[in-house]
């Protein structure tokens, strides 16, 4: 059972970086397809963004195109989501997890193995 763990969140100025990590257990992690998501509060969880099946087929939200970029280095077990020229609408907890297989990208409930979260707050 994977278990995971975000870091990184903070208090950040609009126009601000970020990067968030998720940290993962298990030996297998190579295997895993990873995705993060957010959520605001009072909102539902949304995508954010996730690894596609292929090296070079990542998927974003349309918020997150040409602001987040995802990441991985298998040697340290580690996801991370690059976040650029946030915004205050970006404040939000933001969640990594495991994808199942064959499951939607963007679909929280194709995902298991949640992290805590960790809160990103962008003033204005």
């Amino acid at each position: 059972q994977v278990q995971l763990v975000e870091s990184g969140g903070g208090l950040v100025q609009a126009g601000g970086s970020l990067r968030l990590s998720c940290a993962a257990s298990g030996r297998t992690f190579r295997s895993y397809n990873m995705g993060w998501f957010r959520r605001a509060p009072g909102k539902e969880r949304v995508f954010v963004a996730a690894f596609g099946w292929s090296d070079n087929n990542n998927y974003y939200a349309d918020f997150a195109k040409g602001r987040f970029t995802i990441s991985r280095d298998n040697a340290k077990n580690t996801v991370y989501l690059q976040m650029n020229s946030l915004k205050p609408e970006d404040t939000a907890v933001y969640y990594c997890a495991v994808r199942r297989y064959y499951g939607r990208y963007d679909s929280p409930n194709d995902y298991d193995n949640w992290g805590q979260g960790t809160q990103v707050t962008v003033s204005s």
